[in-house]
């Protein structure tokens, strides 16, 4: 009954979050855009082309009626993790994925709507698609992916392995594990700790997300390239990095859960030995992915010296030559991606949230001071001017480096929750 009011809880607080994102996006999204890009309302303003603009306001203005969807997906998928289904998100996020690519395909190849337009539109339409999935696995009206007698959640759950209550007030589903957004108010102590993970995953997030959006204003502000080509560049690269670090997320959710529940246990062996096997899988993996990408930098079609992810994203000459040194950073860095996302689901297993949240804080302040001094003269290219997009992700790498060693300073503490060394 807890998980249940928990879980209901933090849709609630998902849905009101998202409402709330979203009249701010599209209250606030003149100057939003006038702070990334330049324009009127900015006072960091570059040049940019008028219908660049334009694209861009009905793009965030269609992303943003999303926010509730994507609240609600990030609420439902950590449920379903509590439950240890793994299994059901995946499903749900395919089907979404192969409709936000159809709607694609349909909208601006078929009804020629503009790229950006059609884009967000389909990907609007697919969050909110997966939104109401979750919605109705967890309300139980659509089935989960666990089947063969272990589903908790969904239609097909079995009732002898759902959460007995009498006190529900609807008899019909007193035996049904049935998770649905509430109305009513909690009491702050009932809430507490919902409220006190959540707070510093959304801190953690919004300084995370403050650096990326940071990286990309500076990147339209590149002055030794046309903006468009430096921003087009980092686009394609934040893109490649963000691909890979969703895989190798999928070892961090599966190792959140399987910490949490050996620690719900007491049996820290167990916490080490899933917490090993996380790293070690992740390790691999991370080397896996840096020789794809290299392969993909390097390896060009029918007998081109440009590699064939260069050709795929772009044929635009000064874009293709900001976009090389881009790819080899991300080809050196994926085994630490790959660890760094593997402690983070080890640590949120462990619910060291608040420590997260610190060390975020304090990578972010050393990315950033990096930054400033690859912005100094000495690290200026030989014609005078900055390289600000190279410069842009040496500190991105250092994000991650910092992200790194603060959690394995956790993970490897005698007296923190995984004691990795010990034993």
């Amino acid at each position: 009954q807890e998980a249940r009011d928990l879980g209901r809880q933090a849709l609630s607080l998902a849905i009101g979050l998202g409402v709330t994102l979203c009249l701010v996006l599209v209250s606030q999204r003149d100057v939003l855009l006038g702070i990334i890009m330049g324009g009127k309302s900015s006072s960091l303003a570059i040049d940019v082309d008028v219908s660049s603009y334009q694209y861009a306001q009905s793009f965030l203005t269609i992303r943003a009626f999303s926010a509730p969807a994507v609240f609600i997906m990030s609420a439902s998928t950590g449920i379903l993790r509590g439950y240890l289904d793994t299994k059901t998100p995946i499903f749900v996020l395919f089907a979404a994925n192969f409709l936000n690519l159809s709607l694609d395909i349909g909208l601006i190849s078929i009804l020629g709507l503009p790229a950006p337009t059609g884009a967000a539109i389909a990907t609007t339409t697919a969050e909110w698609f997966s939104a109401l999935g979750f919605l109705g696995v967890l309300g139980g009206i659509l089935p989960s992916a666990n089947n063969g007698g272990i589903a908790e959640l969904g239609s097909n759950q079995q009732p002898a392995r759902a959460l007995q209550s009498k006190n529900e007030k609807d008899s019909k589903n007193e035996n049904l594990n049935i998770i649905t957004p509430t109305l009513s108010v909690p009491s702050f102590s009932t809430i507490q700790p919902l409220l006190l993970a959540s707070s510093s995953l959304f801190l953690r997030t919004i300084v995370l997300q403050g650096a990326l959006t940071g990286a990309a204003a500076m990147a339209a502000r590149d002055g030794l390239s046309p903006s468009g080509a430096s921003i087009a560049a980092h686009q394609i690269a934040i893109q490649l990095w963000l691909l890979s670090s969703f895989i190798c997320d999928a070892l961090a959710a599966a190792s959140q859960g399987l910490v949490a529940d050996a620690l719900g246990r007491k049996d820290p062996r167990d916490v080490r030995e899933i917490s090993n096997t996380v790293f070690r899988y992740s390790a691999v993996l991370g080397l896996g992915l840096s020789a794809l990408f290299a392969i993909g930098a390097n390896v060009g079609l029918n007998g081109e010296d440009t590699g064939v992810l260069v050709q795929l994203f772009t044929k635009d000459a000064e874009t293709q030559q900001q976009l090389a040194p881009l790819l080899n950073i991300i080809v050196l860095t994926q085994p630490l991606n790959a660890l760094v996302f593997a402690a983070d689901g080890v640590l949120q297993g462990a619910s060291q949230f608040t420590y997260q949240a610190k060390c975020m804080a304090i990578s972010v302040g050393v990315a950033v001071a990096s930054f400033g001094v690859l912005e100094t003269a000495p690290f200026n290219s030989a014609s005078g001017g900055s390289d600000i997009l190279l410069h842009v992700w040496i500190a991105l790498v250092v994000l991650q480096f910092m992200r790194g060693l603060t959690s394995y300073i956790k993970i490897i503490d005698p007296d923190g929750p995984i004691t990795l060394l010990s034993g």
